[in-house]
């Protein structure tokens, strides 16, 4: 019989036992791979406002609307600049109360809200040429301010730190949690499994023989709990991706993605080489010595 039959013939006697070794297993990687999800949306945010240059022009009160249309027609002319937006006060006031519904907002008059050109730059102009442009339209008698939105960008790139931080702490918890876990499964698997054992190690079995079942089997545990961590994650993230506003996305400039499939294959992968390292470690410290 092959190792490969003996563990799945073990697994079927002791399903329960394996199946709670899973399930602990998938706790943990649940965690990690919700802390890699949220890294790969921001990080996807912040590479969307990098790429894309965007700006807010701010005109002052008393312009003209012969200036601004001025304004508009040389950004129009500026190469690098794909889109621009007049944003009226009385558009902005709208937009502002129509996401705040506050009270002391809504008693602000429409000059409380500026007008403003919302203009987006290539990716290759974005970088190069928006904090020179924003600093000669700043310059102009009709503009009162230019916000380039670098603060938000240097803000995700903060948030993108800490998240990455996180998640290799998160890491950590999940390499000892899942040798715990697989660790703890082999040694009620071998005490349970003893007799077997020692029968096998009477007739001249190896020790190769004897433990390659309880590797496989510490394998597929971690691999399986990677495995349902990430189906878990999947039907959450879905619910929540229903429920996101198209608004928000449009504003960002992204959409929610999921894990891609190369690190989803790389959590399964270190589940997998987690519960083989740890059903090795136990079978050397119980069986083998």
């Amino acid at each position: 019989m092959s190792p490969i039959d003996r563990a799945w013939r073990a697994a079927k006697n002791e399903w329960h036992l394996h199946a709670l070794s899973v399930f602990s297993v998938a706790v943990a990687f649940v965690c990690l791979a919700s802390a890699l999800l949220v890294v790969v949306n921001i990080q996807s945010v912040q590479t969307r406002w990098q790429a894309t240059g965007r700006a807010s022009v701010y005109l002052k009160a008393n312009v003209q609307r012969e200036q601004i249309a001025d304004l508009e027609k040389a950004l129009r002319a500026t190469a690098g600049v794909t889109r621009l937006k007049y944003v009226s006060a009385e558009d902005a006031r709208s937009q502002i109360l129509g996401t705040a519904g506050n009270e002391s907002l809504t008693a602000l008059p429409p000059e409380a809200f500026p007008a403003s050109l919302d203009l987006e730059l290539t990716s290759d102009a974005a970088t190069s040429r928006l904090a020179k442009m924003a600093e000669q339209l700043t310059a102009l008698p009709a503009v009162e301010a230019v916000e380039t939105y670098q603060a938000w960008s240097n803000s995700l790139g903060k948030v993108l730190t800490g998240g990455l931080a996180a998640a290799m702490v998160l890491a950590l918890v999940v390499l000892g949690a899942v040798v715990s876990v697989v660790s703890s499964t082999m040694r009620l698997a071998l005490q349970r499994r003893r007799r077997e054992v020692e029968v096998l190690k009477l007739v001249g079995a190896s020790d190769d023989y004897v433990t390659r079942p309880f590797l496989i089997e510490g394998c597929a545990q971690g691999a399986l709990g990677a495995g349902a961590a990430l189906g878990l994650l999947g039907v959450l993230y879905g619910i929540v991706k229903s429920h996101f506003d198209v608004s928000l996305g449009a504003l960002l400039g992204v959409t929610p993605t999921f894990l891609p499939w190369t690190m989803s294959l790389f959590l399964i992968v270190l589940g997998a080489l987690l519960g083989v390292s740890a059903a090795y470690l136990s079978l050397r410290r119980f069986l083998l010595t």
